[in-house]
């Protein structure tokens, strides 16, 4: 073989082996998200959340640049962090109004929440971005992955329009093959789903393909015994609710 061939494919062959290495490793991430530098109420949502298989369905990597988007108190961008590891980093963002609210079931405020996390954790690889989607500091282009957690029914519901424009613009941070994950809770057609804070999974694909994404989906956070019919926020859900799982893929 000659020299220089073998030297392209000795090339090739670490480059594969490097590339192979950067995969996400669940069990490691598993163990990551037990250690006593997490919070124990976001430890007790994960049964519901799911958040290892999650992220392994979106294909979240270490060394990748993450946006957290509306990251509130902190629950994924802890978890994000772990799995993007020191060679990665995690963009968490919130508005100033946003971290004024308080952290679910807790007497301290979300931004008082993040802190704590990113204090408790070590969380070096995390920086706060606080303004509005549209105002953040970011280049086009610039981010492998953006993390949509039970955020996109609040801009459909009131305006179908402001959904889109949200995903058109994370579409412009994103390289070429990003992805953004999409969780929310389900809505029924002939509901109030404003007022139930839920949205149609199909209403999501819809908006979301309009904004220029490929749309992959997973039943992982499905549950069939949800009410439809109530509030996420009825105790009689206890949070557990029906749940879409959307990839969107930058083409």
């Amino acid at each position: 073989m000659p020299a220089l061939s073998l030297l392209l494919l000795v090339l090739a062959a670490g480059l594969s082996t490097s590339l192979l290495a950067q995969n996400l490793d669940p069990e490691a991430l598993r163990r990551a998200l037990s250690g006593p530098d997490r919070d124990v109420a976001d430890f007790v949502r994960d049964e519901v959340r799911r958040p290892v298989e999650v992220l392994t369905f979106l294909g979240v990597e270490p060394g990748m640049q993450v946006l957290d988007v509306y990251a509130a108190g902190g629950y994924y961008t802890f978890i994000l962090a772990k799995a993007v590891g020191p060679q990665g980093l995690v963009y968490a963002q919130n508005t100033p109004r946003g971290l004024n609210y308080e952290e679910d079931r807790q007497n301290i405020t979300q931004g008082e929440a993040l802190a704590n996390k990113i204090a408790t954790g070590n969380l070096t690889n995390v920086s706060q971005l606080i303004a509005r989607i549209e105002d953040l500091p970011l280049p086009p282009e610039s981010l492998d992955a953006i993390m949509l957690a039970q955020v996109l029914h609040d801009y459909y519901n009131p305006n179908p329009a402001r959904a889109q424009t949200l995903l058109e613009h994370l579409f412009r941070l994103l390289k070429p093959g990003g992805i953004v994950g999409v969780t929310d809770h389900v809505g029924r057609s002939g509901m109030d789903n404003r007022d139930l804070h839920r949205m149609q999974i199909e209403q999501a694909i819809a908006v979301a393909e309009a904004a220029g994404f490929m749309v992959e989906q997973s039943d992982l956070l499905r549950n069939r015994r949800d009410d439809h019919r109530r509030a996420i926020f009825d105790p009689r859900l206890n949070r557990n609710t029906d749940r879409f799982l959307l990839k969107l893929i930058k083409p």
